[in-house]
């Protein structure tokens, strides 16, 4: 039942009333991500009656979060964000549905994620995650609210929603990712906490204007907001024909969004002299992912031994290095190691020497 003294100062709005606030009601919402877009996103969405919010995070609050993630304070440092977030949120609208999920998005989990949600909403940091969440929103008809940020410009948009015979999304805007490293994040830029927080409102605020049918949306058209000078433009954008995205939840499930982002260039070490550079720098380590009985070992060089199998459920022993580099006997398991650990540690230096373990021993 609908809370009408909670949602009073909305509802009485002349171009709002009740029949909005039902349809916020009556609609789900799944927020990808809940860190300096996500937490004020967030904050709004359940502030304003939406019946059913998702969040889908796999991080914890560490201390550098809290001067932009304000759902997070100093006690909640080292617990998952999404327990963390749900608590505080119940705290400001017991009355919201919250469901969530503690895992990173992948090709294997996204449909399954945002199948049951009417509007899924990217607060994402990288870009592929952000290409991987839009195929998929794509794939599924999903309406998707996206929104970026780099230093003091932030960008606003709203995907897969029908509108004079066209249907846009992401790789209409931006049909090639930037190469690695050329488009730094948040963490290697720097943000300040006004602007995430401008730009995580405006993108809940196009949230309740896609759900209560505002002819305001930006639907093929881009925000560019400049928090310093508070300088925008609204740029039109329409659809192409030949995007290079896949075609059907197969094709999906089988693309390559790390080497599509262009995560594996510069990954592969290509000597053994540039190997041995490579670990003498602090916190390094190398690890070899052949089985425990091929030969020759490698015995000259600190290691850890995890075969490929079991990696994943090791992956935890690599907490303490900054700087991994994976070896086998021809470079296929490598680079599949290098994959695994990139999925799980982005913030890591890692890399991969294809040449093989045999070419250490030389």
């Amino acid at each position: 039942m609908m809370n009408l003294e909670r949602y009073n100062r909305q509802i009485i709005l002349s171009d709002f009333g009740i029949s909005s606030q039902d349809k916020l009601l009556n609609s789900s919402v799944l927020v990808v991500g809940s860190g300096g877009l996500g937490c004020p996103a967030l904050q709004v969405l359940v502030s304003s009656g939406i019946g059913k919010i998702g969040i889908v995070d796999f991080d914890v609050v560490e201390i550098q979060n809290l001067h932009r993630q304000f759902l997070f304070d100093e006690k909640d440092i080292g617990f998952p964000k999404v327990i963390v977030a749900e608590k505080h949120l119940k705290n400001r609208n017991s009355e919201a549905e919250i469901e969530i999920f503690n895992e990173r998005i992948t090709t294997g989990n996204v449909i399954h994620l945002i199948e049951n949600y009417d509007i899924i909403v990217d607060c994402t940091d990288n870009f592929t995650t952000r290409y991987l969440l839009n195929d998929a929103c794509f794939l599924m008809k999903k309406p998707l609210v996206y929104a970026s940020i780099f230093r003091d410009e932030g960008q606003v948009s709203v995907f897969n929603v029908e509108k004079e015979n066209q249907v846009t999304n992401y790789r209409d805007l931006f049909p090639i990712p930037p190469n690695q490293n050329e488009v730094p994040t948040c963490n290697e830029a720097g943000v300040l906490p006004s602007h995430s927080a401008v730009i995580g409102t405006f993108q809940a605020n196009e949230v309740i204007k896609l759900i209560t049918g505002s002819p305001e949306t930006l639907i093929h058209q881009l925000l560019i907001f400049n928090t310093k000078n508070y300088q925008s433009m609204t740029i039109n954008f329409n659809e192409n024909q030949e995007k290079s995205g896949p075609k059907t939840i197969e094709e999906f499930q089988n693309f390559d969004y790390n080497e599509f982002c262009n995560l594996y260039k510069n990954d592969e070490i290509s000597s053994f002299s540039e190997l041995q550079l490579f670990l003498n720098q602090e916190d390094s380590i190398l690890i070899d992912v052949r089985e425990a009985d091929e030969q020759p070992r490698i015995l000259s060089l600190k290691i850890l031994e995890f075969p490929l199998v079991s990696l994943e459920e090791n992956l935890n022993q690599f907490n303490s290095y900054k700087n991994l580099c994976f070896v086998c006997a021809s470079g296929i398991r490598s680079k599949k190691a290098l994959e695994i650990a990139k999925n799980h540690f982005p913030e890591k230096e890692i890399k991969h020497f294809p040449a093989g373990a045999k070419s250490i021993l030389k």
